[in-house]
C-alpha cells in the first residue's frame, strides 16, 4: 500500500470516529483538523458513502450519521491501550470530581471495545501502576512504553543500571509495577541477581532490552506487595 493510500485510510477511519462521537461535522472543520483542503473531505465523504456508511447531509449545517447506525468497535493496539491506562492514572489525581467521573466513564467505554486479551492486560496494568505528579521534569524516561509491554506480557528484561554511586551492573529483571513519585519514575521488579524485589529508577537505566523469555507471573496485587514488604 502506498504512503498516500495509508494516510487516506487513516483519515477515513478518523472521520468515521469523529462522525460517531459528534452529532454534526462540517467539511471545513474536518479539513482544518486533518490539514487537507475541503475538496479532499468531499471526496472522503463520498468514498465512505460508497462503502455503505449512511452519512446524511444537513444543508448548510454539515454531516451526520443516520440515527441508530453503529460503527464496529475501534481496535486499539496494546501500546495505545497502555498509554490510555497511564493517562487514566494521571487524571485520577485531578481534584475536580466531575472531570474524574467523566474521564473514568470514558475509559470504561474504551476498555469495553478492547479484545479480551488486551482488556486483561489493561486491567493488569491499571492495578500495577501508581502515579504522582512529577515536579522534577528533568528526570524522565524513554522506556515506559517498553516496560509496560514487558510487564503485561510477563517478559524478562535485561538492563544496564547505574546505582546512586554511579556503579553500573547488568541485571535480568521480572517487571512487576511502575510507580511515579514526586521526583522519579520507578520500576518494581524481581531481580534475578539479588533474588529479591528491588526498586529501579528509570532515569538510571542506561540500556534496556526486552527478552523473548517469559517469567512466571507474581500472584499478588500491587497493594498486596506494599502490605507484604512495607
Amino acid at each position: 500500500m502506498k504512503e498516500n493510500d495509508t494516510k487516506r485510510l487513516s483519515r477515513l477511519t478518523a472521520i468515521l470516529i469523529q462522525l460517531q462521537t459528534k452529532r454534526l461535522l462540517t467539511a471545513t472543520s474536518l479539513a482544518e483538523k486533518f490539514n487537507v483542503n475541503v475538496r479532499t473531505i468531499y471526496r472522503d465523504i463520498r468514498a465512505l458513502e460508497q462503502a455503505g456508511v449512511p452519512i446524511l447531509t444537513e444543508e448548510g449545517k454539515g454531516y451526520t450519521l443516520m440515527e441508530g447506525y453503529k460503527i464496529p468497535p475501534v481496535m486499539f493496539s496494546e501500546s495505545q491501550a497502555n498509554a490510555l491506562i497511564l493517562a487514566e492514572q494521571l487524571v485520577l489525581k485531578n481534584k475536580d470530581t466531575s472531570f474524574v467521573k467523566d474521564y473514568t466513564e470514558a475509559i470504561d467505554k474504551i476498555k469495553a471495545v478492547l479484545r479480551q486479551p488486551e482488556k486483561d492486560k489493561a486491567n493488569l496494568l491499571a492495578d500495577r501502576t501508581r502515579f504522582e505528579q512529577n515536579i522534577n521534569r528533568e528526570r524522565n524516561s524513554n522506556n515506559i512504553s517498553q516496560l509496560q509491554n514487558a510487564l503485561t506480557n510477563f517478559l524478562l528484561i535485561k538492563v544496564k543500571y547505574s546505582n546512586e554511586r554511579n556503579k553500573a551492573s547488568d541485571r535480568i529483571l521480572e517487571p512487576f509495577a511502575l510507580i511515579s513519585t514526586n521526583e522519579n519514575w520507578l520500576l518494581i521488579a524481581w531481580c534475578r541477581m539479588r533474588k529479591a524485589f528491588r526498586y529501579f529508577r528509570l532515569d538510571r537505566i542506561t540500556r534496556l532490552e526486552i527478552l523473548s523469555e517469559n517469567f512466571t507471573p507474581h500472584k499478588m496485587t500491587l497493594q498486596e506487595y506494599f502490605d507484604k514488604y512495607y
